[in-house]
């Protein structure tokens, strides 16, 4: 059965159309395609939606997620990283230990760190500026992508300013990106039940709002698969594609598949697969503004990440290194994936590798049996690409 056919038998011709004529989705659309029973007809759209807009290649990032404490403030229910000061297992590094962690990372040519933590109870502002400075001192071309929007909130009332002159003192210190987490479900009835305290949708929107309108880009993300509905997801995408047209700052959205284990959420299985590919294609689906779908092989594992490929997603995000929040959460995937190991993922999937920077900027290209760098990309885009070449192995 084709494509085509498929899309026709799922009933979903007329989504089809619009597809096919750049016609925007509404969200009856994508509650539609999230309660489909048809992965073919729905993972074939996303998968022609996203070759229209990014082809066969597949982006993933060398990149090292440093978690500079779990000590919080808050107590958020589907939580398993944050610990109280009473607890044994809590931890904080100094800011010599992020540099020393950092410093092994760029020996594996590592090109940003993911740098998040819990809302800590008494590190004062200038912690955070000065770890900052002290990571961007080892190489002025390494990124920081750093802390989630609930943070930021939590730095401005330690520095006692605006949100945005906290922003701006950040990003003088060295921050790059601000990352995606904390957005969960924006759902305020969901947000109540497994975050309370935490900060609302509109908080979390204008966070990164402020963010981009100093000229910043962020990620956004959405854990789903624990007690929101469908039609808590599809306005959680609603919210974000309308910030997405207001800002364009926004540059990939990453669907986090919840974790189960070791928190007080009753949630009795983790998303299945078909779930996982489902939301990933309709995410790719409904967001026509965002350039970039990330499924995130640590919630994923990789080989669905591999297989989302296929659904609409066009990036597996990175080496990591450490992970904490996920792996505590339950998570059984590897704590880093090796380059290698990334790259023979994507050719395995039929894409062509492509190793990108904090803001899905090309790095370099990997072809069949060579590596092409890619420098100084002018703004004619890819077709006018300075390019050299360096024989490798083909494996990776």
């Amino acid at each position: 059965m084709t494509g085509i056919q498929w899309v026709r038998s799922a009933g979903l011709a007329d989504i089809a159309d619009k597809v096919h004529a750049g016609v925007r989705l509404d969200e009856a659309d994508a509650l539609r395609l999230l309660r489909s029973q048809d992965m073919n007809a729905v993972g074939w759209l996303a998968n022609l939606a996203n070759e229209r807009r990014n082809g066969r290649r597949a982006t993933y990032i060398l990149n090292r997620y440093i978690n500079y404490s779990n000590y919080c403030i808050l107590s958020c229910a589907f939580c398993a990283f944050s610990r109280k000061k009473r607890d044994a297992d809590g931890f904080e590094l100094s800011a010599e230990q992020m540099v020393a962690k950092a410093r092994e990372a760029l020996a594996l040519g590592i090109t940003e760190l993911h740098i998040v933590g819990g809302l800590h109870p008494s590190l004062p502002f200038s912690h955070y500026t000065g770890f900052l400075r002290a990571l961007r001192a080892l190489d002025p071309r390494l990124q920081l992508k750093c802390f989630t929007a609930i943070e930021i909130l939590h730095l401005a009332w330690l520095a006692k300013k605006s949100v945005a002159d906290t922003l701006a003192e950040l990003k003088d210190a060295g921050l790059a990106s601000l990352t995606g987490g904390g957005a969960e479900i924006f759902s305020k009835d969901v947000r109540a039940r497994i975050a309370r305290g935490k900060e609302s949708a509109a908080e979390y929107l204008d966070v990164h709002r402020t963010w981009h309108r100093l000229g910043g880009r962020s990620t956004c993300t959405m854990l789903y698969g624990h007690v929101e509905s469908l039609e808590d997801r599809v306005d959680h995408l609603r919210e974000l594609r309308a910030l997405q047209d207001e800002t364009r700052g926004f540059t990939g959205f990453i669907p986090l598949p919840y974790q189960p284990e070791n928190n007080a959420i009753p949630v009795r299985t983790a998303p299945t697969g078909l779930d996982q590919l489902r939301t990933v294609a309709v995410s790719r689906l409904y967001l026509d503004n965002f350039d970039h779908i990330t499924a995130y092989w640590v919630g994923m594992g990789l080989k669905m990440a591999q297989l989302a490929l296929s659904h609409g997603a066009d990036d597996i995000h990175g080496t990591i290194v450490e992970e904490h929040i996920f792996h505590m959460a339950g998570a059984k995937t590897p704590q880093m994936t090796a380059e290698k190991d990334l790259v023979r993922a994507i050719r395995e999937a039929g894409r062509v590798p492509v190793q990108r920077n904090t803001f899905y900027e090309a790095v370099r290209v990997w072809e069949e049996t060579a590596v092409v760098g890619v420098a100084d990309v002018p703004s004619g885009g890819d077709a006018s690409v300075e390019r050299h070449r360096e024989t490798v192995d083909a494996g990776g």
